[in-house]
């Protein structure tokens, strides 16, 4: 992988797992809804172009609700 680099993505991304987990939901979701956040891509494949938004910072990590008790967490 090029572009974006892991270095620059190590910035806007605290943990390389993180970036691994944020980077396969968004493909996913790209390759079901087809909703883009930047108009161009570089890549041409869906966890590329989720790596694109994150580099750009049009795709960040959220914080999660402690109230809340998520699936991978029972």
């Amino acid at each position: 992988m090029l572009y974006p680099s892991v270095d620059s993505l190590k910035s806007k991304i605290d943990s390389k797992y993180t970036l691994v987990t944020l980077a396969a939901k968004r493909a996913r979701e790209m390759q079901e809804s087809r909703n883009p956040l930047l108009q161009k891509y570089t890549s041409h494949k869906n966890v590329g172009k989720a790596l694109e938004e994150i580099a750009t910072g049009a795709l960040s990590k959220q914080e999660q609700d402690a109230s809340i008790i998520y699936e991978d967490e029972v």
